[in-house]
């Protein structure tokens, strides 16, 4: 996905809790963090059921508009290549604090702006201040969290997936209204949160080793990661498309889209957190993965095929979520576990790889969209899909130890 995830700073590279912990009973700078990320993760769906509206008032095409996803992803991308030697030097808490500091300036920033070109730059400063903050979350949840990594992880899932879920229900109901109160509703929520993780939040231990700038790059010569990394770019693409183009297709409005997009995102949710163990559990990691790519891929080509049949692609949507939920899960442990280099390294080479990647998407499925044809899109992120299981299946020998 859609997804953003995140590995852990302070854990070793394989950690299985086997004993019995509540992970809902929790420190407060727990909930705090948490609280944050349904607030970020918020904003990658929020903006989808405004789209349409932004392309009407702004008198802007819809690969124009697309480009709210392209900077937003392709910043967040590339800045993920310094989140780890920012957090080693001015510590964990404080590149959270910036984080949200920035998304707080350039939401509000973005809902002032008078002109498409404006938003695309402000959604660009929002997508630095998004990785700083999600590229550190997790890791200070697992510092401060009960529970051990696979805790952390389902926490983390499931602050994603509420984000997820209801950012286009917020989005639709701000957006109602006017296409810029979303923007500023992001603003006052990640205040909010700014408050929390700074009153909240104990100091988190910085890492005694400094990160450099070569180390992210240095670290996909590991066949494992590299694998996994290019299985996300190429599974991104899809899903980017599904998220971006599918609005400029179902004909709705405001209301209607955050209702479609709400019922992806609490399938998301559900499954990320309850389904993807257990489904894990009977079939193994690379497996399930296959098959959830598999049928993500299926899921793009009745899209493709049915793009007028507003019915059929509104159940598209929704039954994503489930195979996306479990997928994001399973890719996020994978990507702790598979390579022996320290956590924050792996992340900030594997988020490079998957944002920037990812940001294509949504601008070139506008560009299809418009000159050759609305279905063109939905073929293409099929394809893309479906050579990320490739990519999986040829690079298995390296994935052995997830």
């Amino acid at each position: 996905m859609a997804s953003t995830q995140v590995e852990s700073a302070s854990a070793p590279a394989a950690v299985h809790v086997h004993e019995k912990v509540n992970i809902w009973r929790q420190p407060k700078a727990v909930w705090a963090v948490a609280f944050a990320c349904v607030v970020a993760f918020m904003g990658l769906g929020l903006v989808d059921p405004i789209l349409p509206a932004i392309r009407d008032k702004l008198h802007a095409t819809p690969s124009q508009v697309e480009l709210l996803f392209t900077s937003y992803q392709l910043v967040t991308g590339v800045a993920m290549l310094v989140t780890g030697v920012v957090s080693t030097r001015i510590g964990p808490k404080r590149t959270l604090l910036t984080g949200l500091a920035l998304i707080v300036l350039f939401s509000a920033a973005a809902g002032s702006s008078g002109g498409i070109w404006g938003i695309v730059g402000f959604r660009a400063g929002w997508g630095l201040g998004n990785a700083l903050f999600i590229a550190t979350a997790l890791a200070v949840i697992v510092s401060v969290a009960r529970g051990g990594t696979e805790g952390a992880v389902i926490l983390y899932e499931a602050a994603l997936g509420l984000g997820i879920s209801v950012g286009p229900l917020l989005g639709g109901a701000l957006g109602g209204i006017s296409w810029r109160g979303p923007f500023y509703g992001v603003a006052v929520l990640m205040a909010i949160g700014f408050l929390l993780i700074a009153l909240l939040l104990p100091r988190v231990e910085t890492e005694a080793k400094r990160t450099s700038l070569a180390d992210p790059i240095r670290a996909l010569r590991h066949g494992g990661l590299l694998t996994m990394a290019l299985c996300a770019l190429l599974y991104n693409y899809g899903f980017f498309t599904l998220l971006g183009f599918t609005p400029f297709i179902l004909n709705m409005g405001p209301h209607g889209l955050g209702l479609v997009f709400f019922g992806w995102g609490v399938l998301l949710a559900i499954t990320s957190v309850l389904v993807a163990p257990r489904i894990q559990a009977v079939l193994g990691t690379l497996p399930t993965m296959v098959l959830m790519l598999l049928l993500i891929a299926a899921d793009l080509a009745v899209i493709a095929t049915h793009t007028h049949d507003q019915t059929v692609v509104i159940a598209c949507v929704i039954i994503a979520g489930a195979f996306l939920g479990i997928n994001n899960t399973l890719i996020t442990t994978a990507v702790m576990e598979v390579s022996p280099v320290p956590r924050p390294v792996a992340s900030s080479a594997y988020s490079f790889v998957r944002f920037v990647g990812g940001a294509l998407a949504p601008w070139l499925a506008g560009k299809l969209g418009e000159s050759i044809g609305v279905a063109v899109p939905f073929y293409v992120g099929t394809v893309c899909v479906v050579l990320s299981v490739v990519a999986l299946l040829v690079g298995r020998k390296a994935l052995r130890g997830i």
